[in-house]
């Protein structure tokens, strides 16, 4: 008894709770407590196609001080952010920044990849049990139903009991349906070719909305029939090489790939409305759409945070046309500078300074073009594909006595024919070291593995890892071979990505905005950790199948 009338007197005496002699629950700390339910009121995430880091370094001197510029330095840049897998690719891209994981296991592996159960190709966006929405073309029937895991805007979904709202937008299907998730109110993208609208599928809805409708009603799409030219006058355009030379493509009707392009001119050429896509108009017309969504959408005006996800995807196809080192990137930045800062006002208008969470990434980065690093004696090449299936055929057929044991050979990986080694009996682990211990000996190929290694070792570096990230079960090939840095399987004008190399993997990583700290880090991150950071910001169960890390020194 006294040793309890001990206790009780010592808690009445230092704790400050206790009154009058009878002990009283604790107070909150309400300090912890807002900043615990103290959530952005919109959480934008923004995706630049084949954008590499060192373009944010590259062009920051002729940035203005309102867009890249702003995130930079009132925001949180992870300058040594990855890709953890390969391949760098824009559907797995988009996928793995917002499930928080690799192809490994959200299972979008490519944009398009070989099924080896139904023997045909499939697209990562493509659904045929849906119809498109705002157009009749039979190409545009598309749905996120490919990807096997939610994104942290599925989760916020859950959480909010359906009430936070999710929109995608891009120019490209997979831009906007991926990011979006499972759940998402709404996706769009842009139908070029004689269309030139932005449209959606039943997937998500039975009809446009009226502000849609209005939107592909105002001849936006039209206004940007212009001339491109350069933003400013093109010597000062010192970031990036010649406007003439022989490393880039241009557009057809055109017989020089130089400033200025009369697109009203060059639209019958290059399929109509799809000219805008590739030029930093896509750009503008994507921003135009934005600013109309967050207003008609009521983005961000109640008390359940909402997710608006935003591809810039015009800048991929303008690599892929003109190069790394063209002049016609460079003014694609400095215009999309000038496009995120009409979005960053417009949040600040519509939403409010201080109200929203915003993050920018690249779903890959890009290659110089190899013909000009060859000019330059630095190691590049292109790989002949159709080279490389006639002699591994040969191969086979010398060893084996058949001429059919390949069924597909896509993105850099080699499917066999099951039945027909069954009819052989060939054992496939013997087939597949057969075929690694061929191809490594190829021109150009600097590693190959089997499937057989990449389900039963385990990696912790090297490219060997991201190709085991990269690599689904049920989904992969049963061959996959890596190419030697800077060698690519395209025309040898133009740049193009999917390596593991760093010029495909390195990406820009910037966070501003509510709940941000200020600063900046070397330390390395992954693609994969934005999802889970974003989710510990928002206090939301991860994505399902996460499996980065919580960049908690971005969190404020």
């Amino acid at each position: 008894m006294k040793i309890l009338l001990s206790i009780f007197l010592l808690l009445f005496l230092f704790d400050s709770t206790a009154q009058n002699g009878v002990l009283q629950p604790k107070k909150p700390n309400n300090k912890n407590a807002v900043a615990l339910h103290a959530k952005p009121k919109l959480v934008v995430g923004i995706v630049v196609d084949q954008m590499r880091y060192d373009y944010l370094t590259r062009f920051y001197t002729k940035f203005g001080n309102d867009g890249f510029k702003r995130l930079i330095n009132y925001g949180f840049n992870c300058k040594n952010n990855h890709y953890n897998f390969v391949p760098t690719y824009t559907g797995p891209g988009h996928a793995s920044i917002f499930t928080g994981t690799s192809p490994k296991n959200h299972g979008i592996i490519a944009n398009f990849w070989y099924n080896k159960f139904n023997k045909e190709t499939v697209y990562c966006a493509g659904d045929s049990s849906v119809l498109a929405v705002g157009s009749s073309a039979e190409a545009e029937r598309m749905s996120p139903h490919r990807m096997k895991t939610t994104t942290f805007a599925d989760e916020n979904r859950l959480f909010t009991q359906m009430r936070g709202k999710t929109i995608g937008i891009s120019i490209k299907d997979r831009g906007a349906i991926l990011p979006a998730g499972h759940s998402a109110n709404a996706a769009y993208w842009f139908r070029g070719r004689d269309e030139g609208n932005f449209i959606t599928s039943t997937y998500y809805m039975s009809s446009l909305p009226k502000w849609v409708k209005e939107f592909n009603a105002s001849n936006t799409a039209e206004s940007y029939l212009r001339e491109w030219n350069t933003l400013y006058d093109i010597d000062t355009y010192t970031e990036s090489g010649s406007d003439l030379n022989n490393f880039e493509t241009g557009f057809k009707g055109k017989k020089d790939a130089t400033f200025p392009y009369d697109l009203a001119t060059l639209k019958e050429k290059n399929r109509g409305f799809d000219i805008i896509k590739a030029t930093p108009y896509g750009n503008s017309i994507v921003a135009d759409f934005v600013i109309n969504a967050i207003e008609a959408e009521q983005l961000g005006k109640d008390n359940f945070t909402d997710v608006l996800t935003v591809s810039f995807s015009s800048p991929d196809y303008i690599g892929h046309n003109f190069g790394v080192n063209s002049k016609e990137i460079e003014d694609t930045y400095l215009r999309l500078d000038i496009d995120l800062a009409r979005v960053l006002k417009a949040l600040d208008t519509q939403v409010g300074k201080g109200n929203y969470t915003l993050f920018l990434t690249a779903d890959h980065g890009a290659v110089d073009v190899p013909a000009y690093l060859q000019s330059a004696k630095i190691p590049a090449g292109y790989f002949d594909k159709d080279a490389f299936k006639i002699k591994l055929n040969a191969f086979l057929l010398e060893n084996y006595d058949a001429s059919d044991l390949i069924e597909n050979i896509s993105n850099d990986q080699i499917f066999l024919n099951k039945v027909r080694l069954k009819q052989l009996d060939l054992e496939l682990n013997d087939v597949q070291y057969a075929i690694v211990n061929e191809v490594i000996n190829y021109k150009h190929i600097d590693k190959v593995f089997s499937s057989q290694t990449m389900q039963n070792a385990t990696f912790s570096n090297g490219i060997e890892t991201l190709v085991q990230n990269g690599y689904h079960q049920k989904r992969s090939g049963d061959v996959i071979f890596v190419k030697d840095p800077a060698v690519i399987s395209y025309s040898k004008t133009g740049s193009t990505h999917g390596s593991g190399s760093n010029f495909d993997t390195h990406v820009p990583l910037l966070f501003y905005g509510k709940g941000i700290t200020k600063g900046s880090t070397h330390k390395k991150t992954e693609i994969i950790d934005i999802a889970p950071t974003i989710s510990a910001l928002l206090g939301i169960s991860f994505p399902n199948g996460s499996t980065g890390n919580v960049l908690d020194f971005v969190i404020d």
